[in-house]
């Protein structure tokens, strides 16, 4: 038998009505926003840190729902949470309570801003100039949207006609997406189609030969410009231009023996400059020939 509802007898001496609240109640509490706009004006009055360090931790689920908004890209939720809260500190120092508008009007695009500036200026490897980063996440975002939209992978064409742009842009945006990470050199190398083991540091060689050429090439040059202008003429047509030393004589209007003596001269003045200035001269020298 379901139960039975009596109505609660009154109470002598008191009137039988339901206690209701006051049409006005909600002016007798202050709203959420007045609040907040009694704080701001608090702070931006007395400048006390104190009053600051309120307003932020009301307004820090903001800014970390703003931080994971823009998470599971390249940059750690941990940085980009620390750089909503600094953007809250900011928002707070720059806004003026006597304005009309909300806090939250305020703080939300410059929480936003600074988190799209992280991305712009340390989330990629390799910078790359504004526009194109901001095409490649584009052109990135398009092509997950159609995927999501039809299961296919949508080709340059299909991109391009989307976004309104060429498929040169599209495909040069690509490019620029490979630039916002970087491999380490102690990466296996079967993530990239080789499955022996080895890392891409393994790739390279110990030892660079043309890069050391190169190096003592640029020392001989450094070297020749102690030598007079003759002499330099002299080792640079027997080393790089391979003449002999009657060609060079024919040249230069001397004898061959003469060319000989003048040549063994500056080479040894070569070898004194390159001691003097803490360069093997050997190694130089024999890049010379």
């Amino acid at each position: 038998m379901p139960p039975v509802w009596r109505r609660r007898p009154g109470i002598p001496g008191r009137s039988n009505r339901s206690l209701s609240p006051p049409a006005d109640w909600r002016s007798l509490v202050p709203s959420r926003r007045a609040t907040e706009q009694r704080l701001l004006r608090t702070y931006h009055q007395t400048g006390d840190r104190r009053d600051r360090d309120v307003i932020v931790e009301r307004f820090l689920p903001l800014a970390r729902s703003l931080a994971r908004r823009y998470s599971g890209g390249s940059e750690p939720l941990e940085d980009l949470e620390q750089v909503a809260c600094m953007a809250l500190v900011r928002a707070v120092d720059g806004f003026d309570p006597s304005r009309t508008t909300a806090f939250t009007s305020y703080a939300v695009p410059c929480i936003a801003g600074a988190i799209k500036r992280h991305f712009r200026d340390c989330g990629w490897a390799v910078r790359v100039p504004r526009d194109l980063q901001e095409m490649a996440l584009r052109v990135e975002r398009t092509s997950a949207e159609l995927f999501s939209a039809t299961g296919i992978a949508p080709g340059v064409g299909e991109l391009a006609e989307r976004i309104g742009v060429s498929a040169e842009e599209v495909l040069e945006a690509r490019e620029a997406y490979k630039a916002m990470r970087s491999d380490s050199l102690d990466q296996p190398r079967h993530d990239r189609g080789s499955d022996d083991g080895a890392s891409l540091l393994d790739m390279l060689t110990n030892a660079d030969d043309d890069l050391g050429r190169a190096l003592e090439r640029a020392a001989l040059e450094t070297l020749l410009d102690t030598l007079g202008e003759r002499d330099r003429a002299i080792v640079t047509l027997y080393f790089h231009a391979d003449c002999t030393q009657a060609e060079i004589g024919r040249r230069l209007g001397f004898s061959q023996m003469h060319i000989s003596r003048l040549l063994r001269r500056a080479v040894d003045r070569l070898r004194d400059a390159a001691e003097h200035q803490q360069i093997a001269p050997e190694p130089v020298l024999a890049s010379a020939a």
